[in-house]
């Protein structure tokens, strides 16, 4: 920007060139020059934003001088003191205009970038440091929601009943959240990320209230639905907001910030949930999110400015239907099978059938639809794609590994259920650190492609470590073995999201945030299912070698019991499950060691297109599929 505004500035004052010329910036420009050689390369692509066309701005002073020295005056026209001025004000209005038509740019995410792009980059303005703040709040809300829940949900179940339907507590939710995630991105695309994320807070809010003064289980199950439709756009609103608000070279500095979220959330959602139960009840476990709700609100709505927007086209209906459906069949089909029915029952493969048709039609319908829900343009970028894989592959084995290590330590080193959370403190620790060092590493170098490929390494050396847990393994050999796991993981979580919203263009930032969201949430229904599958059939195996008819009974309803059924076993039966867990565990994390083999190879072909964003010392051009090349704000 400052190049086209020095330029047109100096053709008004040059009697032999109209106002409007931009002259070619020289090779040896340094950030003009290469982002001019970027923009040529990728003109094929798409105009970038510094070039769009832009309408002027009918309240701005000046407009109508501005226009009249705009485009199309006449070479040779003599050059007053006036036309220079004229000239002058052609450029500030054409700035302004830039910034007003830029995608979802505002005054706030300009000066954001301006910021990050001086010589203070380390200071962010205060109302951008709000704005996070309230970000990660509603971060928190989302992901700290079905930990607290799970520590009450025995409570809940007393007082309520309908203990048949207690897994639909969480299914509903689960359901409601992956179905609606790609609608809130495109939502945000269409229509401006700000009115779309307050109305998910509202959303998730209600439902939390309705859930909290639920009287029996049906309502609960109902609510909790509500609930999950906010908290799908929670998320993505969370990514896509700060992908318009920071340059993708500068978010690095904030994987730690969300890392750390990550991590309170899963040390504390059950600490918080059984302290909530047990001094205020099971309903303040929803009442909680409501205050911290209300000051996300109101921060965002003082503090937040970013255009409205107003897209003609209207919104896929038959598309959002049919990838509702199939994500719906999917999630089901990884939440029942093996548990409620078999894998093989008609059930469960009924659900298959309608998954696959409603997706297939899904990916027909995209095709011709003016908005699309998930355009699939943005799969042509070899980038996001791969980063789509490697984020699946990461929600597949993170999960998974947080639902088992618990089990392992729990049943077989004898570690107590009250501060379940604690017990991934290794895990979660290393997967801060790592994220926080690639944030800043990533930051001041502009290269990312090292990570993921030694974050799918670590998770697949960490995963093959914890499959050789057994009866006789400690505490800090299995802490060890999770640090290198939560080390990989580290590596990983952010920069998938980074990747993603640099491969896209600034109007498919919303579709790209959620749907790698969805595939990392895809990617851990699988996980869980499959694991959890290999899991028992495992544990029941070995039941039955080791403790004959007697293991069998035992496991009979579950392969997974609790801390007072197993103190009741006899010692024989005791000593049985605890080689039938560590050997189930084993399976689980030697699967998930070969799936992380995927996610390696796919890092491996990444291709490391530079950042986009303020204080870069060059463009770089994005791929053929349409990474943009960083451009100045």
């Amino acid at each position: 920007m400052a190049d086209t505004r020095t330029a047109g500035a100096a053709g008004a004052a040059n009697e032999a060139e109209p106002a409007d010329a931009v002259p070619e910036p020289a090779p040896d420009e340094g950030v003009g020059a290469d982002a001019g050689a970027d923009v040529d390369a990728d003109a094929s692509e798409r105009p970038p934003r510094s070039r769009r066309p832009i309408k002027p701005m009918r309240s701005a002073k000046g407009t109508k001088s501005a226009e009249s020295a705009a485009p199309g005056s006449v070479p040779g026209k003599p050059a007053a003191t006036a036309q220079a001025a004229s000239a002058t004000v052609t450029a500030a209005a054409t700035a302004a205009a830039t910034a007003a038509a830029s995608d979802t740019v505002a005054v706030d995410a300009v000066g954001a970038a301006d910021a990050v792009s001086g010589a203070d980059a380390g200071k962010q303005p205060r109302s951008v440091r709000v704005v996070l703040l309230a970000l990660m709040i509603a971060m928190l809300l989302a992901m700290l929601d079905n930990m607290i829940i799970g520590t009450a949900m025995p409570t809940i179940v007393g007082e309520l009943g309908g203990l048949e339907h207690l897994s639909w507590v969480v299914t509903a939710y689960t359901l409601a959240t992956a179905a609606s995630t790609p609608i809130w991105g495109k939502l945000g695309d269409m229509y401006g990320r700000k009115g779309v994320f307050m109305t998910s807070i509202v959303l998730f809010l209600i439902g939390s209230a309705l859930s909290g003064m639920a009287q029996d289980m049906g309502q609960l199950i109902g609510f909790r639905a509500v609930q999950g439709l906010g908290a799908g756009g929670l998320m993505v609103g969370v990514m896509a907001i700060i992908g318009d608000l920071i340059p993708p070279r500068e978010r690095g500095k904030y994987q730690g910030m969300m890392a750390g979220v990550m991590a309170l959330a899963m040390i504390g959602g059950p600490l918080v949930g059984g302290t909530i139960t047990d001094h205020w009840g099971w309903r303040w476990s929803f009442y909680i999110n409501l205050p911290l709700g209300v000051i996300a609100l109101i921060a965002i709505s003082a503090v937040l400015h970013l255009p409205k927007k107003r897209v003609d086209a209207r919104i896929d209906y038959l598309g959002a239907a049919l990838l509702t459906v199939g994500i719906t069949a999917i999630v089901l089909v990884t939440t029942w099978g093996g548990t409620e029915y078999a894998w093989g029952s008609a059930r469960i493969m009924e659900l298959i059938g309608i998954g696959v048709a409603a997706l297939i039609g899904f990916l027909f319908v995209q095709t011709k639809a003016a908005a699309p829900v998930m355009p699939l343009h943005i799969f042509r970028s070899r980038n996001f794609t791969l980063m789509s894989v490697v984020g699946f592959v990461a929600g597949f084995v993170m999960f998974g590994a947080v639902l088992f290590l618990p089990l392992y330590q729990q049943s077989v080193q004898g570690a107590s259920a009250t501060n379940s959370g604690l017990l991934l403190l290794p895990m979660l620790g290393a997967m801060l650190v790592t994220s926080m060092v690639a944030g800043r590493v990533t930051t001041n170098t502009g290269r990312y492609k090292a990570f993921p490929i030694v974050g799918s390494a670590l998770m697949v050396v960490g995963l093959y470590l914890l499959s050789l847990m057994d009866t006789d393994t400690s505490r800090l050999t299995s802490g060890v073995y999770m640090a290198v796991v939560g080390a990989g993981m580290g590596c990983l979580m952010q920069i998938t999201m980074l990747v993603s919203q640099n491969s896209v263009e600034m109007k498919d930032m919303g579709v790209a945030s959620s749907s790698t969201t969805l595939f990392r949430t895809l990617g851990s229904s699988f996980g869980v299912a499959i694991m959890g599958a290999l899991f028992n059939n495992r544990v029941q195996d070995v039941m039955s070698e080791r403790a004959g008819a007697l293991g069998s009974k035992v496991t009979e309803q579950s392969a997974q019991l609790d801390a007072a059924s197993l103190a009741k076993l006899p010692v024989a039966a005791r000593e049985a499950y605890q080689h039938a867990v560590a050997s189930g565990t084993h399976s689980a994390f030697l699967l998930g060691a070969v799936v992380a083999v995927v996610a390696l190879v796919g890092a491996v072909f990444v291709k490391e297109v530079p950042l986009r964003g303020a204080g870069s010392a060059s463009g770089g051009s994005g791929d053929a599929a349409g990474e943009k090349p960083a451009e100045a704000v």
